[in-house]
């Protein structure tokens, strides 16, 4: 079966607002992989000890704040917020830190904004040791995210490898791409090396497999026989309780080998 990992801000929110209840709901159920978004406003030592406690890996924080990478003069704040986040990920245990480019800029080429992203995720790679990995998320500017700069998956991998470190991969996002009208494993093919997480959720919607139009089972089997051999990032809201929500992408995911 392919493994799962749950997101702590949408999912186990019964077990309370605290992230280190969260976690420990978490592993109460059976994950062993979780993912945090922002870790500025959490109690660090606390959800490493939940973790710790739990058997739960934190799979991934994200660099926080997220700022401008289109914009060069948020460069020096940016890479200093790289620097506490790879010491906030180092605490939690996690080895992913995730990254994205922010808004498109007015005004301003797109070959500059392309640049200016290029060049900071380039020096952000350099300051990350060697037991942690940038993940570049692209986002969908359809629905969730308007005027965000990097939508494309191809684009996004097209930048991981203009940076050439690898300490910078893809964060895949099923729901992003599916938004886009992407085809998400066609679009990576031979590049499914370049990706260090995937994550899901149904489209339309952004709940949970089985809510929306996507065949889950085929999807799961194609990156899988693609060669992605990571857990599934389940970044969704769901329709009802965590519990209920979880059924069916559960049951697709022993099924699927």
């Amino acid at each position: 079966m392919v493994s799962l990992a749950a997101n702590m801000e949408w999912l186990f929110t019964e077990a309370g607002v605290e992230t280190a209840a969260r976690v420990r709901a978490a592993g109460r159920h059976g994950f062993r992989d979780v993912e945090l978004w922002g870790w500025r406003e959490k109690d660090l030592p606390a959800v490493r000890d939940a973790a710790r406690e739990a058997g739960v890996r934190i799979l991934s924080v994200i660099v926080d704040p997220q700022l401008q990478l289109t914009d060069r003069g948020s460069h020096e704040a940016y890479l200093a917020a790289v620097a506490e986040s790879v010491r906030a990920a180092d605490v939690l245990g996690s080895p992913n830190l995730v990254v994205v480019a922010g808004q498109g800029r007015d005004g301003v080429s797109r070959e500059d904004q392309r640049a200016a992203v290029v060049s900071v995720l380039r020096e952000a790679a350099a300051l990350v040791p060697d037991h942690l990995t940038l993940l570049l998320e692209n986002l969908n500017d359809r629905v969730d995210h308007p005027g965000t700069f990097l939508t494309s998956t191809i684009e996004a991998l097209d930048i991981i490898d203009e940076v050439g470190s690898p300490r910078l991969k893809l964060l895949l996002d099923a729901y992003h791409a599916l938004v886009m009208g992407e085809d998400p494993v066609d679009l990576v093919g031979a590049r499914m090396s370049s990706v260090g997480h995937v994550q899901i959720a149904d489209v339309p919607g952004r709940h949970e497999p089985g809510t929306g139009t996507v065949d889950w089972p085929e999807l799961l089997r194609s990156f899988v026989a693609a060669g992605y051999a990571g857990p599934f990032g389940l970044e969704y809201m769901p329709s009802g309780s965590t519990e209920q929500s979880l059924r069916e992408i559960e049951r697709i995911a022993a099924e699927i080998s």
